[in-house]
């Protein structure tokens, strides 16, 4: 079986690729879903600023910093004049009140934090006007298919599993502690793994895709306040 692997025509190689080709067309992509629902309107006015942060509380799994950062690219992005602060900078700056173990879980808990002077302090030089609490994560289910692979002959075979994003993003008010939305974005979709003498993978890119999603609502929603900058 395996000496057969390093036997291939142009031709069989040519429909090979064709063939790879049209399964990325196909099924490449992931479906995203998008549910916002606001309680209050959004005002931020020029010079404000916004974070986006991770939630990590959970010993189980933490929502990934590369998605945080991706999304608060996402919403200062373009001329929209959001003024974004980055997430660690922000932590590594109120030390050690944003630390996991003790991030506030509600606009409740966040007042009562308001009451320490050096939180405040810095919050009120940082300009803050909105914090964003991105809870979720990004799983991967369902693996299916084999592959076999021998020096010189490269690998043969056939791969599959399904990919998974769930994602809430809550925003609070800082200034007047409340939450003004609830951002959902629900991406899934099949990542395939084709082997014709090098792998051919073809990504489902479910993260990335609820990252735009996210991002998009969010930035709307700051960039339809009264004066977003």
């Amino acid at each position: 079986m395996k000496a057969k692997l390093g036997v291939f025509t142009a031709n069989s190689w040519s429909i090979s690729a064709q063939l790879a080709f049209v399964i990325i067309l196909l099924n490449g992509c992931a479906s995203v879903t998008i549910d916002e629902h606001q309680s209050a309107a959004t005002d931020l006015q020029a010079g404000q600023s916004i974070v986006v942060l991770g939630r990590r509380h959970s010993p189980n799994y933490e929502t990934e910093p590369d998605l945080i950062s991706c999304v608060g690219e996402s919403i200062g992005s373009g001329d929209n004049g959001i003024r974004v602060i980055d997430e660690q900078e922000f932590v590594d700056q109120l030390y050690p009140w944003f630390e996991p173990r003790m991030a506030p879980l509600s606009p409740k808990r966040l007042r009562y934090l308001l009451k320490n002077p050096q939180v405040q302090s810095t919050l009120q030089r940082l300009n803050l006007k909105y914090m964003v609490w991105i809870d979720g994560k990004t799983e991967t289910s369902n693996s299916s298919g084999s592959m076999a692979c021998s020096p010189g002959a490269g690998c043969f075979g056939f791969g599959k599993w399904d990919d998974k994003s769930d994602y809430e993003a809550s925003v609070w008010d800082y200034q007047d502690p409340k939450l003004v939305a609830n951002v959902s974005a629900d991406a899934q979709g099949t990542s395939y793994m084709p082997a014709i003498v090098l792998p051919i993978p073809m990504l489902a890119r479910v993260q990335a895709n609820a990252c735009k999603g996210l991002g998009a609502q969010l930035r709307s929603m700051f960039v339809g306040s009264p004066n977003p900058g």
